[in-house]
């Protein structure tokens, strides 16, 4: 059903949400109507990613007191601009004033009250940039296997007061993000486009001095969409973690990192087309390369022996 309110009505004011989506109208329709139902009646923006299958459109007709109101706002891109259409999306939220974006994407929904006590949680650490939820897989409703490597991460925060464990990295159709330390570091980088594209997003803000937290009060939910090509996303995430590696580790742990990685991903056309891309990236991968100062590079070098052993990480499709 519609929603009916007003912008006065919105009960928490600090905190908006941001939705990507791509050719996935009916699934987007469902994740927006879940958003707006939510008890914080958050401020919704929906980038659609190009989509040709009339997303935007079949959006405004279900919701129209919504979008009267502002408290839906769909902004179609003429491309396809993967995570970045996050970061058009955050910027949304902060000429609205907003200080805080939980991400959602168009498979996933926030557990009613998760957002109120995420913006709680920011408002009491203003030094936390990130809050990683639990996340329950839906339909069988048990917890991703990802989760007990968030609830131990091994990661260290700067401060013993943190709200939750320190992580190294994020999801981000999972977590809430401060918009000012998101903006600050540039958001997630274009180059990457999609796929582990969190994890230089993450060292960037810790480099910057911001604290990473997983925080068990939080859940998303997450019913796994078939409209995905699961080839191409394994392609970019291999892609995208050598790319990482080179960027921003010191060469030892570097070439300790893509060692393990060698070890672990398939021996197959898909990983070979990824090691041809990340190959084609190398000379502005080594124009660019700036190595994490000593306390951010701390962070993943405590995941090192994680990462080694993750069965949650694994590199499949």
């Amino acid at each position: 059903m519609p929603s009916t309110s007003s912008p006065d009505e919105l009960l928490d004011p600090r905190l908006g949400v941001v939705v990507i989506t791509w050719q996935r109208r009916e699934e987007a329709l469902a994740a927006v109507g879940r958003l707006l139902d939510l008890p914080e009646r958050p401020r919704v923006v929906v980038i659609d990613n190009g989509s040709t299958d009339g997303t935007a459109g079949a959006l405004r007709r279900a919701h129209p007191a919504a979008v009267a109101s502002g408290q839906l706002e769909v902004v179609p891109l003429a491309h396809n601009a993967g995570a970045v259409g996050r970061n058009v999306g955050v910027a949304r939220l902060a000429e609205l004033g907003l200080r805080y974006a939980a991400f959602c994407d168009d498979d996933t929904w926030w557990e009613p009250g998760s957002l109120a006590r995420a913006g709680d949680v920011l408002d009491a650490h203003p030094d936390v940039a990130v809050l990683t939820a639990r996340i329950v897989v839906e339909p069988s409703g048990r917890e991703d296997p990802i989760v007990a490597e968030l609830r131990d991460s091994p990661v260290v925060g700067s401060r013993p007061d943190l709200p939750g464990p320190a992580l190294g990295s994020f999801l981000a159709g999972a977590s809430v993000v401060r918009v000012d330390a998101f903006t600050q570091v540039g958001g997630f980088s274009a180059r990457l486009w999609l796929g582990g594209e969190e994890e230089m997003c993450a060292a960037d803000l810790a480099a910057a001095g911001w604290e990473l937290c997983y925080l068990p009060d939080l859940t998303v939910h997450h019913l796994a969409s078939t409209l995905r090509d699961s080839s191409l996303r394994r392609r970019h995430g291999i892609r995208n973690t050598v790319w990482f590696t080179l960027l921003r580790r010191p060469w030892p742990a570097a070439l300790r990192r893509l060692r393990v990685l060698a070890r672990q991903v398939p021996k197959d056309r898909t990983t070979v087309l990824a090691v041809a891309d990340a190959a084609r990236g190398l000379p502005w991968v080594l124009r660019e390369r700036r190595p994490l100062p000593p306390h951010a590079e701390a962070r993943f070098l405590a995941l090192e022996d994680a990462q080694t052993r993750s069965t949650a990480r694994s590199y499949v499709g």
